[in-house]
């Protein structure tokens, strides 16, 4: 325990909590925009469920991330399962009906929450595996610091997506900005992407229209069945 006595040990930890409070954010709006739709007291088990195994999730995922990364369609597969995240989270779509309903959406949450964190973290991680320069426990207790974070940073985005409902539309729109960087940064595609530069900014945009776009047309046909119904 003596490098708990050390700088370099403290040093390293402050920036990990660092690295965690910045690449957090698109976490906190995926965590709150799966969990928006369920009861308060289910609201609070899924950010916390969720939040949990997602950091649980990276620690195990840093130790193969970089091997990962190397692999072809990969991140291609990861953003294109982003793009429909972030479509099935703007459209409300969820699983389970009758007395069962709360629990299975309860788990549906959870299961998006752990998806999505698992392909928008392929990259953070390296950066916090880098960080950590080997040391497991310097790794394990700066990610474990970050649970708080995120919990208090989806509970605030929540309250916010209650009071103002656009913010959903935002960070649907996020997240799929992401799946189209995560698909243009697939390793089959790095060293194209890497002599052209404006396509990273036009996949990424092209999420954006994808989700967003498909997702609000979604919406206006289910508004207009409701009405014919009505």
């Amino acid at each position: 325990m003596e490098f708990l006595s050390t700088a370099d040990f403290w040093i390293g930890l402050v920036k990990i909590i660092w690295i965690n409070i910045i690449l957090s954010g698109d976490n906190a709006v995926v965590i709150a925009l799966a969990a928006r739709s369920l009861p308060p007291e289910q609201q609070k088990k899924a950010v916390m469920f969720g939040s949990g195994a997602a950091v649980v999730l990276r620690i195990a995922l840093t130790v193969v991330a970089a091997k990962l990364l190397e692999l072809s369609f990969l991140q291609v597969i990861g953003g294109v399962l982003l793009l429909w995240i972030g479509y099935q989270l703007l459209t409300g779509e969820e699983d389970g009906d009758g007395e069962s309903k709360g629990t299975g959406s309860m788990m549906a949450a959870i299961r998006t929450i752990l998806i999505a964190d698992l392909v928008m973290s392929l990259d953070n991680v390296i950066a916090v595996a880098a960080t950590a320069q080997g040391n497991m426990v310097l790794l394990i207790l700066g990610l474990a610091i970050s649970i708080p974070l995120v919990v208090f940073g989806s509970t605030l985005m929540i309250k916010l997506m209650e009071r103002f409902p656009v913010i959903v539309t935002l960070g649907a729109a996020l997240i799929g900005w992401v799946g189209g960087e995560t698909i243009v940064n697939d390793n089959l595609l790095r060293g194209y992407t890497m002599a052209h530069p404006w396509l990273h900014y036009a996949a990424a945009a092209a999420g954006v229209v994808v989700v967003v776009g498909l997702g609000k047309l979604m919406q206006a046909r289910n508004a207009g069945k409701s009405q014919l119904q009505a």
